[in-house]
């Protein structure tokens, strides 16, 4: 990929970004995710006003657990929508992924600001991300 400069800094369009996103989380490689999150990134349900995870060691630390107690999610896609992405997974080894017969589908918000992730917004339905996101951007 070919960052771009901007204002003497490299920049990554969203495409590339949202490749990287893709590539970290289909290889469940915390480090390469880890370098995608800004310091302070939050992580929380829609509309939290305390939430869970306020920085990138608190995100890294909740995917640890979730991977240490069994739990594993499988990127299948990641869609561009302005300065966010979507991210569209399958959940293994969770309660719900059980209650629904071993795999649960989830969803996530991620936006961006200066190629870093900055906020995370979890979704079990793809529709209250996307309604989330009209409500956000509109």
């Amino acid at each position: 990929m070919d960052p771009s400069w901007h204002h003497g800094i490299v920049t990554q369009s969203m495409d590339e970004i949202a490749a990287l996103v893709r590539d970290a989380m289909v290889s469940e490689d915390l480090e390469s995710f880890s370098e995608l999150l800004d310091p302070g990134v939050t992580w929380g349900p829609p509309g939290a006003r305390n939430p869970a995870c306020k920085n990138r060691d608190q995100v890294l630390a909740w995917y640890r657990r979730g991977r240490d107690a069994g739990i594993r999610g499988s990127a299948y896609g990641v869609e561009v929508l302005g300065d966010r992405l979507l991210v569209s997974m399958s959940v293994r080894g969770s309660e719900s992924a059980r209650e629904r017969g071993g795999s649960a589908l989830r969803f996530q918000i991620l936006e961006v600001r200066g190629g870093k992730i900055v906020n995370i917004v979890g979704f079990q339905d793809k529709a209250e991300a996307l309604s989330y996101l009209d409500h956000r951007t509109g």
